[in-house]
Formats: structure tokens, C-alpha cells, sequence
């Protein structure tokens, strides 16, 4: 059996990162989408990160799994540079990408068998799939799964690698509100037995509280973090507390939100 709480965490700095795109009506012209963004999250922390739409969230989370390079600026894993894709940054995006000629055990495997490791990692397969409640459906392909069962194998695949740093990218966004909802106990469940650092990327104000230890606010496009909130509400937390809907209030009116946003959740 493996032991699933071993895996070290690690901390991730980004240090004054820029990073610009060709404008889509002119090639020779450069859109910024990030401006010298900085941020420091702790090893084993949980980090939500929000902000309007088009403002650098999915760029940036691209830029530390080391699937695409900043104009300037420092990003790290621990004291190591980030120069390309690795196995101790995991990723995790809204559409879970399984391969749908595969099984849920395959799916699972499949990052091991890209780092030609399935051979000696084959017996943790069955205890990845006993963490995210997946162990009846081990020979079910993508098409038999419902949304949140898909998003569980997911993110499977992407701990069963053992990563210092997981990456979420709105894995949650799509999925109903009641499945949504257990979803988060799902992920705040693995964290809690995993302890790896989470970057969580949402447009859901009600989910960043609920799960995170600190939120980050970025700006409108180029994007930079304007605003850093500690969350010190206990777990597990009460979605209606006064101290819960304080917070949500005062994050609202930072995104100048206040008095325009839908009762439950705000994009």
C-alpha cells in the first residue's frame, strides 16, 4: 500500500512575471496579459486565485506547468526554476481531458506510462482510485461517468504522480451546483490527506472562501494581483455565517461587484 500522505509539498514564487500574446487583428502588435505579477505561496497551502474575465488567471497557471514561457521574470518551484512541463506541478482543467477509448484504471495510469514509470507505480493505481471513491469503476470508460465522477478521475491522474504543487484551472466550473458543491469537500478531502500546494483558479467568489486559506485578487488585463485576503474563517465552513457573507461582501466590493452579483456565486 502506498503511503498517500508522503509526498512533500513545496512552496511556488512567481517574481515580477510578464508575459504578452500577438494582438489577434495585428501579428506585429503585442497584447499584454500579465504585468510584473508577483505572488509567494507556502508549501502545502491552498490558494484561490479570482478576477475578471481576460485577465491573465489561465496564462498564468499555463506559465508555472511549464506550458508556455514569460517575456521576463522568475518562477519557482522551491529554489528551482520552472523551464518546462514536470511532474511535480500537476494540472487540472474544467474539461477533464480523459481519453475516451480508455478506462477509468487507464485514464489513471496514463501519466504514469508517459514517464515509462507504470511498471514499478502499477500498485498505487488501486489505492489512487480508493482515494477519489473510484475503485468500483475501474473498468468504466469517460461516456459511463457523470461530471463530477470524470473530474475525480482527474484528478487522479494528476496525484498519482505525486506532485509538490497541483494546479486547478475551474476544474468545477462546469459542473451543476449541488455536484459542485460536493466536489469542493472532494478536493478540500484530498488536500487534507495530501497536504500538496493547491493554486486554484476560480471565477466562483462563495468557492474561494470556502476552500481557500488566502484569496488573490487580480486586476483587469494586463493582469497583476491587486489584493491579498487571509481566510481565517475554521473549517469546515458554514456558507451562510455572518463572518462568511462579511467576507464575500468585502471581496464583492473589491471587484466592484457589490449590489450587482447573483445571491449565491459571482463571474
Amino acid at each position: 500500500m502506498v503511503a498517500l500522505a508522503e509526498t512533500e509539498a513545496s512552496s511556488l514564487r512567481v517574481r515580477e512575471v510578464s508575459k504578452s500574446f500577438p494582438a489577434p487583428d495585428d501579428p506585429f502588435t503585442r497584447r499584454q496579459a500579465l504585468s510584473d505579477i508577483s505572488l509567494s505561496i507556502a508549501a502545502g497551502e491552498l490558494v484561490s486565485l479570482i478576477g475578471p474575465s481576460g485577465c491573465g488567471k489561465s496564462t498564468l497557471l499555463r506559465l508555472i506547468a511549464g506550458l508556455d514561457f514569460a517575456d521576463s521574470g522568475d518562477l519557482l518551484i522551491g529554489s528551482e526554476p520552472i523551464s518546462e512541463p514536470g511532474a511535480e506541478r500537476g494540472l487540472v482543467f474544467q474539461d477533464p481531458n480523459l481519453f475516451p477509448w480508455l478506462t477509468v484504471r487507464r485514464n489513471i495510469e496514463a501519466g504514469l506510462v508517459a514517464r515509462g514509470v507504470l511498471r514499478e507505480k502499477r500498485n498505487e493505481v488501486d489505492e489512487f482510485m480508493r482515494l477519489v471513491a473510484l475503485e468500483a469503476f475501474g473498468d468504466a470508460y469517460p461516456h459511463h461517468l457523470s461530471g463530477g465522477m470524470a473530474q475525480r478521475v482527474a484528478l487522479a491522474r494528476a496525484l498519482i504522480n505525486h506532485p509538490k504543487v497541483l494546479l486547478l484551472d475551474e476544474p468545477l466550473g462546469a459542473l451543476d451546483a449541488f455536484t459542485r458543491m460536493r466536489m469542493q469537500d472532494e478536493v478540500l478531502r484530498l488536500w487534507q490527506t495530501r497536504r500538496t500546494t493547491i493554486l486554484f483558479v476560480t471565477h466562483d467568489i462563495d468557492e474561494a472562501i470556502y476552500m481557500s486559506d488566502r484569496i488573490m485578487i487580480m486586476t483587469q488585463p494586463p493582469g497583476r494581483i491587486d489584493q491579498t485576503i487571509a481566510n481565517t474563517l475554521p473549517r469546515p465552513r458554514d456558507r451562510s455565517s455572518p463572518e462568511f457573507l462579511r467576507l464575500r461582501g468585502n471581496i464583492l466590493e473589491l471587484l466592484h461587484f457589490a449590489g450587482n452579483a447573483p445571491a449565491a456565486n459571482s463571474t
